[in-house]
């Protein structure tokens, strides 16, 4: 119940109307100061970017679609569940915000906002998942979860491992 949560409200932002402009980026390594241990990832939703740390100085730099106004969120938690393909629900606030959405919509289907693969963030309310819309990466457009490019989830996804330190910072 907690995955089909998180899973639901991540995917709520490919079901809002949005107006943004692409991030221009794939991911690239770049210098990255902080106090963070190699293999953190860290969410900066002011700069709509996700950083996953590395050693000496650097990290890989992805491009994200992040918490609309009123949905941002900042804090600590960890990757708590990997899965391809996943299959969403959307939870009462985004029924409520969109009626006419189906309970369930299946993992591959163009229509699913998880894209090819979601990562649950510990707590059950958010996660890192790509998007079938990748004109919404780049822009404040969730209900809170991380979106990125499908090819980018992809990326991380085999970079990192259930219990991954993530850090999102306004």
């Amino acid at each position: 119940m907690r995955l089909k949560f998180a899973l639901a409200l991540a995917a709520t932002v490919a079901a809002i109307p949005f107006a943004t402009v692409p991030a221009a980026a794939r991911p690239d390594v770049v210098a990255f100061r902080g106090q963070y241990s190699p293999g953190t990832i860290v969410v900066k939703t002011n700069e709509r970017r996700l950083y996953l740390v590395l050693d000496d100085g650097r990290a890989v730099r992805y491009p994200v679609g992040v918490g609309k106004p009123g949905k941002r969120w900042a804090g600590v938690t960890r990757i708590s569940g990997k899965y391809q393909h996943p299959a969403w629900s959307p939870p009462a606030d985004v029924k409520r915000d969109n009626p006419r959405m189906p309970d369930v919509i299946p993992g591959g289907s163009p229509a699913n906002p998880m894209g090819v693969a979601a990562m649950t963030l510990a707590g059950g309310e958010y996660a890192i998942h790509g998007t079938n819309r990748p004109k919404s990466v780049g822009g404040f457009v969730s209900y809170g979860c991380v979106r990125m490019y499908n090819e980018d989830i992809s990326d991380l996804f085999q970079r990192v491992s259930v219990g991954t330190p993530v850090v999102v910072t306004q």
